[in-house]
């Protein structure tokens, strides 16, 4: 196959140069280079593949969980990064990012809070959610390197109302997570009662696997500092209207070749994409020192759909000394004003306490008590997706259509740490579409999109990780 190396892009970066191709590359319409961590995703703190002088710059837009990801996947290719962010991690007790906020229980699609309705996104998300599983998995199987980012393996407890045959949506997301290569699934109903479930809140189906479970505040500090060591540049600012507006104005400014909107909520002006709206969620966040009920060391839910009065029970060990209790998602609320008192918080924290009774003794973490914020939704669920509008140029003293250099990863609700490795493959493919200057597509369903593990070569850096972890995308 004819390709081009991220060195060789910056000299296509004028619109008025016209590209000559191999028929090969030309009709193709994503370039497909899976994410293989050792390969072309690094754990150290340098790039696996070294940018230089010649090599396209790609300038990120939103400083959360998706723009830092997506910087680490694209510095770890050979490009420069600069990301642009109004705001970015803070650890006071100012508001939290979004990203923060996050339950962050990795899940296999539909979450929890049973917002995924698009199905051309559900099934992507499939594949996008089995990347990401064994990524944080091999950075957890690492202990120094766990604590460090804050991810650890944990058992994930999902619990039924009915058998779950009953219920048909639940039923087959089950037998896919059997098949997908998730760790340690089992189902029992015998989980009822090994985790003190109160018989009375109806449960009377279960089933468990492994799944990451991440510290947000810590992982996010980690990513900062490992992007930053891979060289990415930091920017704080705020831009309001349309990217594509303003896009060759920030190309000029930054040098870039490609410019990627992570910007979560935010999409609805920069991208000019009305269909994005919040989606309100809180976490109680409780002491879990053992002191007040038995420590809570495995996650504990029951899904919307399956849910008394379709309301959520989400209890999450944060780390080893907060459990979170959850969970709410109110779509249309802009407001941030939810506190303990609040009508829904205290419905959330009696569901929680029915549920598991042992809670009815937990004390609220006196520092930080409740943690609440706007998930980023969107009506067709996520957008990984070049732009589709595009400009009329002259060239050659004749009017051409020329595509926008401006790629989108938006609207993951309550998904953005389960979906972002995965996601930020498929950007990285089109990106390179991008600087091979081929048309837009919108997202769709390739042959590739199946349930199937990310491939992983045995480590290389035998330091970083236990063992060798082996996984196809």
């Amino acid at each position: 196959m004819c390709s081009i190396s991220p060195s060789s892009f910056d000299e296509h970066h004028n619109p008025q140069t016209k590209i000559h191709l191999c028929d090969s590359i030309a009709a193709m319409s994503t370039i497909d280079h899976p994410l293989i961590l050792g390969e072309n995703l690094s754990l150290e703190p340098f790039p696996q593949q070294s940018a230089d002088a010649a090599s396209s710059t790609v300038l990120i837009v939103g400083g959360g969980v998706t723009g830092l990801i997506n910087a680490w996947v694209l510095l770890d290719r050979g490009y420069h990064v600069t990301v642009i962010s109004k705001e970015w991690a803070s650890f006071t007790e100012q508001q939290r990012l979004t990203s923060q906020i996050a339950g962050a229980l990795w899940e296999f699609p539909p979450a929890v809070c049973g917002q995924h309705t698009d199905i051309l996104s559900l099934q992507k998300s499939k594949q996008w959610c089995m990347v990401a599983y064994n990524i944080w998995a091999a950075i957890a199987s690492n202990p120094s390197l766990a604590a460090l980012a804050g991810v650890q393996m944990r058992a994930s407890n999902f619990f039924f109302p009915c058998p779950i045959e009953e219920l048909s949506g639940q039923h087959r997301k089950m037998e896919e997570i059997a098949a997908a290569g998730v760790r340690g699934f089992s189902r029992s109903a015998e989980s009822i009662h090994k985790h003190g479930i109160d018989p009375r809140y109806g449960a009377v189906d279960a089933y468990e696997h492994l799944a990451p479970v991440i510290d947000t505040d810590r992982c996010m500090e980690w990513l900062m500092v490992l992007v930053q060591s891979k060289g990415a540049k930091f920017h704080t600012e705020t831009i309001t209207s349309d990217l594509f507006s303003q896009e060759q104005e920030l190309l000029d400014r930054f040098s870039a070749g490609v410019i990627l909107n992570c910007t979560g909520l935010s999409a609805l002006s920069l991208a000019g994409d009305k269909t994005c709206y919040p989606l309100r969620g809180a976490l109680i966040r409780v002491i879990n020192d053992g002191k007040d009920f038995p420590k809570v060391e495995s996650s504990l839910a029951i899904t919307a759909d399956a849910a008394q009065d379709n309301e959520i029970v989400f209890i999450v060990p944060r780390n080893d000394n907060i459990l979170l209790i959850g969970g709410v998602a109110q779509p249309g609320r802009w407001d941030l004003d939810l506190t303990l008192d609040s009508p829904e918080i205290k419905r959330m924290r009696t569901r929680a306490e029915a549920f598991l009774p042992s809670l009815k003794h937990a004390r609220v973490d006196p520092e930080y008590p409740i943690a609440q914020g706007l998930r980023p939704a969107r009506e067709k669920n996520i957008r990984v997706e070049r732009e589709l509008r595009t400009r009329t140029v002259d060239l050659h003293g004749e009017p051409t259509e020329e595509p926008s250099r401006i790629i989108h990863n938006y609207g993951h609700g309550g998904s953005g740490w389960s979906l972002s490795f995965g996601c930020a493959a498929d950007v990285a493919n089109l990106v390179e579409d991008v600087l091979h200057n081929l048309p837009a597509s919108k997202m769709k369903l390739q042959e590739k999109d199946v349930v199937e593990n990310a491939r992983m070569p045995a480590p290389l850096n035998p330091r970083l990780m236990n063992g060798p972890i082996r996984a196809r995308l």
